[in-house]
């Protein structure tokens, strides 16, 4: 048909090109032949190329389709009843399909399935109960948290290393009687720098600490250089509670741990600790600092300035996880938050398993997010 109506135009002296016929052929099957309006916008698009010849275009149209659309049989409608039924993968397996699908008889059925996993990827962790928490554990536990390596004082065997190594060179030797023909080489190897999460157990934080707290957790136990502290009005080290492979026992000696917990906040008291006595004086030095809180502090920010200051200095990437970021509207308006952003060079949401996905990009150097 569409053919036939390129000769139609041909013949009334309107140019189609092939290029421009097979361009209305497309058309014609992205919007069918039954509506009268999209045939013809469709054809004049793609067939009328100079203004001049649309009034051809259009007794050429009225023609050549009135005409056949007279010979096309009218298409009657038919309401069809459907049943729907939703398989979210945890039906019963007893065997019993069999006897639904009698009972529907000869109706039609669509079965929609689900991913529930998906759907907690996405879930705001404020909202999950506490099976869906024990099911994000193991969603959790899937995440790889590696940064950038760093170099290594410890040396290693390298064919274009810049130290000569002495002793494979002469045991090389052994080989050509005594003769260093072999020159070996070495060069510092690289390591796993080390990651330093800082999570905040306050009030503010109560729907979403035990979230994280299984983040912390997962991240812990998933790698040999990770160091983990929860910050309320004290700083507590909870490293050694959460080494544990098992997350429930690891989760209660953490909790037994924290005396503080969802009570108020000190962030920048917290930080100084943290500083004095583990981070500057050498665990936060080319670390890789995550500091988990929505920036709601007691305290007076100016020692937060100052702190984080400090840790910034001395660390490879400070990183600030906050779980209110993703709400509509949000700004950094908390005075702690307003005080520690300046000194952060990632900001992230931390709300979701999704949101801790893109934490371990960021972590891995894929970005920088403010």
């Amino acid at each position: 048909m569409a053919v036939a109506f390129a000769r139609i135009l041909r013949g009334a002296g309107l140019k189609a090109p092939l290029g421009s016929v097979i361009a209305f052929v497309d058309a014609l099957g992205q919007v069918g032949i039954q509506e009268r309006s999209s045939v013809y916008w469709a054809g004049r698009a793609t067939l009328v190329r100079n203004p001049e010849d649309i009034a051809l275009y259009d007794h050429a149209f009225a023609a050549f389709w009135t005409d056949l659309w007279q010979l096309l049989p009218t298409v009657t409608t038919e309401e069809l009843q459907i049943t729907l039924a939703i398989d979210d993968d945890d039906g019963d397996d007893d065997g019993n399909d069999d006897d639904s699908d009698s009972d529907s008889g000869d109706e039609p059925m669509i079965t929609l399935r689900f991913s529930a996993t998906e759907v907690l990827r996405h879930k705001d962790f404020a909202t999950y109960s506490p099976d869906e928490l024990r099911s994000a554990q193991e969603l959790m536990t899937q995440l790889r948290f590696i940064g950038p390596p760093r170099r290594s004082f410890r040396q290693r065997p390298d064919r274009h290393g810049r130290r000569p190594d002495l002793r494979a060179t002469m045991r090389a030797s052994l080989r050509t009687g005594g003769e260093p023909i072999t020159r070996c080489w070495r060069e510092p190897g690289n390591r796993l720098r080390r990651l330093v999460l800082l999570l905040d157990i306050s009030g503010s934080m109560e729907p979403y600490a035990r979230a994280m707290l299984r983040f912390v957790h997962a991240a812990v136990s998933g790698r040999q250089r990770v160091e983990a502290f929860a910050i309320g009005t004290r700083l507590t080290r909870m490293t050694k509670e959460l080494h544990s492979r098992d997350p429930d026992l690891a989760l209660t000696r953490a909790s037994d741990r924290v005396h503080d917990w969802s009570g108020g906040t000190r962030i920048g008291e917290c930080l100084r600790t943290f500083n004095d006595q583990w981070g500057v004086r050498g665990m936060a030095r080319g670390a890789i600092v995550v500091v988990l809180s929505d920036g709601w502090d007691r305290g007076d920010p100016a020692v937060l300035a100052e702190q984080m200051q400090r840790l910034h200095r001395v660390s490879y990437q400070t990183v600030w996880v906050n779980p209110l970021k993703v709400t509509p509207g949000y700004a950094p308006l908390a005075r702690g938050m307003a005080a520690a952003l300046p000194y952060v060079d990632s900001f992230v949401e931390g709300h979701s398993i999704a949101a801790m996905q893109q934490l371990a990009q960021v972590i891995a150097g894929a970005g920088v997010s403010r």
